[in-house]
């Protein structure tokens, strides 16, 4: 299975001058708990990572500390994660037919949800990991008045990773273009583009590292399997 990582983002929101994915967490940067990760799962035999020129040498450095054994590449990000994706799929070894795609930010999935995405793509074109919403969520209009509350049993929360097949998102993406779509995952490309997208169960723990608060969320999990 072929893994594209966007990884192409900034510090923002996480109050950093730097791309938040080489922030510390437990002693190690956050890309390389996701890196890691991925390669310890049995599917993936190819891995792109998608960012931007300025992170190449700090990401190349961690690949060297790693030593993993399986092949990487360094792919150019773009300005949205919408167009690093794009560049990403158009760097693809040829014989790729599917894709995984997950977030450099998600570093706490398990080796074992990107095994079980890839197991289900070989049955569908498209899915997403996603969990259940628990919350009660409530549409709001401009003025912060609520409009409607949804029927949180239809609600899910999306995740990464989300898999599909290479063809027909490659597709989507290039109608994304001519078209002017802007999404915030591939999976609304494949929805406008009329194709069924497949939930797969995703974990309760692999939450996007976004603010601070996150971070420090992510450490202490990581404490409570590593039991550092």
């Amino acid at each position: 299975m072929y893994l594209l990582i966007p990884a192409a983002g900034s510090g923002r929101r996480m109050g950093s001058n730097r791309n938040k994915l080489l922030l510390n967490l437990l002693g190690q940067s956050i890309i390389s708990w996701t890196i890691q990760a991925a390669t310890a799962a049995d599917c993936i035999s190819w891995i792109g990572i998608i960012a931007q020129p300025d992170d190449w040498q700090d990401i190349k450095e961690i690949l060297g500390q790693l030593k993993l054994n399986k092949p990487v590449e360094m792919i150019e990000g773009g300005s949205t994660r919408q167009e690093s994706v794009y560049n990403g799929l158009g760097t693809l070894p040829p014989q790729a037919e599917q894709v995984l795609i997950h977030d450099g930010a998600r570093c706490l999935a398990t080796p074992n949800l990107f095994d079980c995405c890839a197991q289900a793509l070989g049955s569908t074109d498209g899915l997403i990991a996603a969990v259940p919403v628990k919350d009660t969520i409530k549409v709001v209009d401009k003025n912060n008045i609520i409009e409607s509350t949804p029927d949180r049993k239809q609600l899910w929360a999306a995740q990464t990773p989300q898999g599909f097949d290479v063809k027909l998102l490659k597709q989507c993406h290039t109608e994304a273009v001519s078209k002017g779509w802007q999404v915030t995952d591939d999976a609304a490309l494949f929805e406008k583009s009329g194709l069924e997208v497949l939930i797969v169960q995703g974990e309760e723990t692999n939450l996007k590292i976004t603010t601070p608060q996150d971070l420090a969320i992510a450490e202490f999990i990581l404490k409570s399997r590593t039991g550092r």
